[in-house]
């Protein structure tokens, strides 16, 4: 049993493909697969199954010897980051999970920010839904991940960045345009477009508030697209200000109904968390200390 195993290993299902793997690793299939056969011979248990339609599956123990497995590369990673801190020769790599809104509004500015005082940390990105996210911080497969503050606030490290507002998004030239602020109420008669991604629990909890049953006419995952769909006036919606701010085409109205979502960044534990991670988030914090 080697780390080097691990680490092949844990790549193998990251990427769902040996080949890939391999390219990664820059190692021949060959190794890789023989790398995850030395594995399962001296554990004596099958921890993947290639289906030539499903490809590959974790099996029961894979996927409980998995979570250990990225546990105790990460704490090697931790390791090596502690000595190169001390030694001030800074090194390591950092796992970040973002959703779209964040990705394009504040991870940016963080990264460049934090890459001017650090700029020999490498990252790694991974991009989902929020629930994704948070399945990742709990297994292990990111060491930072931004999260909406919501009933998974006091399970781990926090990091309040900003208060993202709540907006109803209208097509340029909408009557409601002239208007400083706007009511649910005076969207209730138009066609709305209904989120299906991670804030729609949101934006049907408003709606209910407001005792408003919306004319559902579309249901839409990607923001993009349901920016895309009100530029040409196909419908309203409400959202967060973040996912639809840089799109084109569409009047962004302050609502009066006030809401809110808060958008912070989360570890599992800031003990636990390797120099680079702790200097990351600090970073963070200090670049929207202002907004609190």
């Amino acid at each position: 049993m080697t780390i080097a195993r691990f680490e092949v290993f844990t790549k193998v299902v990251e990427l769902g493909s040996f080949t890939k793997a391999a390219e990664a690793l820059n190692m021949t299939q060959s190794a890789v697969s023989h790398a995850v056969a030395g594995l399962e011979s001296e554990w004596g248990s099958t921890l993947l199954i290639r289906d030539r339609k499903q490809g590959l599956i974790l099996t029961e123990i894979g996927q409980k010897t998995l979570v250990h497995m990225r546990e105790i590369l990460s704490r090697m990673d931790k390791i090596k980051q502690e000595v190169a801190f001390a030694s001030n020769l800074e090194a390591g790599t950092i796992r970040i999970g973002s959703f779209e809104s964040a990705s394009a509004c504040l991870l940016p500015k963080i990264i460049s920010r934090f890459q001017q005082k650090h700029p020999n940390i490498e990252f790694v990105f991974y991009e989902g839904t929020a629930d994704e996210i948070l399945e990742w911080l709990q297994t292990g497969v990111i060491d930072i991940g931004f999260v909406v503050l919501g009933k998974h606030e006091t399970k781990m490290h926090l990091v309040r960045l900003v208060r993202d507002r709540i907006v109803g998004v209208l097509p340029k030239g909408h009557p409601q345009e002239k208007h400083e602020t706007i009511s649910i109420h005076d969207l209730q008669a138009e066609p709305f477009i209904m989120p299906k991604g991670s804030y729609r629990a949101q934006v049907e909890r408003i709606l209910e508030q407001a005792g408003i049953t919306p004319r559902i006419r579309f249901e839409v995952l990607d923001t993009n697209t349901i920016g895309s769909m009100i530029q040409e006036g196909l419908g309203v919606t409400i959202g967060p200000e973040l996912m639809f701010k840089k799109q084109p085409g569409i009047h962004l109205g302050q609502l009066r109904e006030v809401n809110w979502r808060c958008l912070s960044l989360a570890c599992p534990s800031i003990a636990c968390a390797s120099p680079a991670v702790q200097a990351f988030l600090s970073g963070a914090k200090s670049c929207y200390d202002s907004n609190e």
